[in-house]
């Protein structure tokens, strides 16, 4: 029985569907784990495939590639540390999720996932079969009570692992990031911890994955409860932990990070988000357009800290409606990222659209029509640089648009990318301010301003007519987001939100632009999920959809 044991926690950032190159960051981390002497490497779920692998699983060329790769890091486990590395694993014809762990150069134990999580951005059980509640390992003359993930939000499968004699519980997951879910994370752990009187370490991964970010932010509880270890979120790293034997069971030394604030946690997520996304594709970089609004601005800051200024493209689009106030600002925002701006005005586009359809449209007054022409003039001039020259094309519509219908099939709405597709405008304007005063570690962009302040502070506007600004068509957005925080996070109904104190018309008008945007949304690109309840593969509504006519 050993009265001492040293874990390393392995916080790494795996490709989906890059096994080989998986393996190779399996490998560096527990090179690195060596050198500190440990014992055990404990890396994130399903690290050897990347997380979520989703239909990759139903193909058993996959499959086979996976379990290649573990039997061959397997087989370098005859000296050196062991691993308990996540993989997709089959047994008796059937393919679970599972955490195995290697040592002396061979797959020593097998746990499979309990339960699959089959809700908002999680549908693992159309491409897992769930496992019988686990046993302990024997490790060292340790017993590990291994919990994948989804297994330590429930009480069953800890508790059999502290009755069937487990000693330490290990959590290898792929939570992704949303705004305030650690906290969540870390009370589930903390109900564990308490139920069965035993230590906990938990294990997350880093990176983006289309419109998933995971921030790491891995953290060992001990037996009353503290944290007494954490890693720095979104940071790839190999940190190690030293455990001893007490009479009062298991404690654990390790070190601790810097807090990281709401605002800088959400900022970091559109970073590394963007950065994966650009970066695992191949894409050579971004170009968008910058209008000398907060939102393009915003974009443009992210897209720089996130691959630096050589690889951001920036664009402004002027019509006639575009006032001198935002050429200035757009001009200074290029200064103060240090990218390249290109002018490129769309008058000859309005105007060659007027001469093609001037017969269609004899005797009609110009209206949203001619709006939209122009944000679509836009779009295609994006994405004709795009085309020519290999860029992504940023989109840089925000959370509150699309919910409303704010925006411009084919014109704003196209992209690769949609950086403040989750993001509320309400927090686009506290972002814009936290960033000027603050640059996260691991970014690239500017120390200090990245904008003007008079872009954060002039109203809001499209620019598509006279004098317009967004309060002409939308509600004021401290009170929009208000109302649509209610509807799409919380679900609640029209009288629910209205007893918060909206008022009762203007929450029927928000009810019915929501639902009735729909299909805008089905084709908008994917973007970075930073709240509990995201567009996309998460929140799911019929396009075809009565139930609006009769609020």
């Amino acid at each position: 029985m050993s009265d001492t044991l040293s874990i390393a926690l392995a916080q790494i950032n795996p490709v989906v569907g890059d096994v080989a190159g998986n393996a190779r960051l399996i490998r560096d981390a527990r090179a690195k784990a060596a050198e500190m002497g440990a014992d055990l490497v404990v890396f994130g779920e399903l690290c050897v495939c990347g997380y979520p692998p989703e239909d990759l699983v139903l193909k058993g060329a996959f499959l086979d590639a996976c379990e290649e790769v573990v039997h061959q890091l397997a087989a370098e486990t005859v000296t050196g540390p062991a691993m308990l590395i996540g993989s997709p694993w089959r047994m008796t014809d059937r393919t679970h999720n599972a955490a195995l762990l290697l040592d002396h150069g061979r797959v020593a134990a097998t746990r499979l996932k309990h339960h699959l999580p089959n809700y908002g951005v999680f549908d693992e059980a159309r491409v897992f079969t769930p496992g019988p509640s686990p046993g302990p390992i024997s490790f060292r003359g340790v017993r590990l009570g291994v919990l994948i993930c989804e297994d330590m939000w429930f009480a069953d499968v800890a508790e059999t692992l502290g009755e069937s004699g487990a000693e330490i519980l290990v959590v290898p997951n792929g939570s992704p990031f949303e705004a305030d879910k650690a906290g969540i994370r870390q009370e589930h752990a903390r109900n564990r911890v308490a139920e069965t009187g035993l230590p906990l370490i938990y294990v997350n991964q880093v990176g983006g994955q289309d419109e998933l970010v995971f921030d790491g932010a891995s953290f060992v509880v001990n037996t009353k409860g503290e944290v007494v270890c954490d890693l720095a979120p979104w940071a790839s790293e190999v940190v190690l932990t030293r455990w001893t034997r007490e009479a009062d069971g298991w404690n654990c030394e390790g070190p601790r990070a810097k807090p990281v604030s709401r605002l800088e946690g959400i900022y970091q997520a559109m970073v590394v988000g963007l950065r994966d996304y650009v970066t695992k594709n191949r894409f050579p970089g971004v170009v968008l357009g910058l209008s000398g609004g907060i939102d393009s601005a915003i974009c443009a800051a992210v897209a720089v800290d996130a691959l630096g200024a050589d690889k951001v493209w920036c664009v402004m689009m002027p019509s006639p409606y575009t006032s001198t106030e935002s050429l200035e600002d757009a001009a200074a925002i290029a200064r103060l990222l240090n990218v390249r701006l290109d002018t490129v005005t769309i008058g000859p586009a309005m105007a060659a659209f007027d001469t093609m359809l001037a017969p269609l449209f004899a005797g009609r007054e110009a209206d949203i029509t001619e709006e939209n022409l122009q944000s679509r003039a836009r779009g295609m001039t994006l994405m004709g640089i795009s085309n020519k020259y290999g860029p992504m094309v940023l989109s840089t519509g925000n959370k509150s648009e699309m919910s409303c219908g704010y925006a411009t099939l084919y014109g704003d709405m196209c992209g690769g990318y949609a950086v403040l597709k989750d993001v509320y405008k309400t927090t686009v304007f506290a972002l814009s301010s936290w960033r000027n005063h603050h640059r996260p570690p691991g970014c690239l962009g500017p120390e200090g301003m990245v904008m003007p302040d008079r872009v954060i502070t002039k109203p809001p506007s499209a620019e598509l007519k006279p004098n317009q600004t967004d309060q002409d068509t939308l509600p004021p957005y401290d009170e929009l987001d208000g109302i649509l925080e209610c509807l799409i996070e919380g679900e609640m109904s029209v009288p629910e939100v209205v007893a918060k104190g909206f008022d009762d018309a203007v929450v029927r008008r928000v009810w019915r632009m929501l639902d009735r945007a729909e299909y805008k949304r089905r084709q908008a690109p994917p973007g970075v999920k930073v709240s509990s309840r995201s567009f996309g593969r998460e929140r799911r509504y019929p396009i075809t959809n009565a139930f609006t006519s009769i609020i």
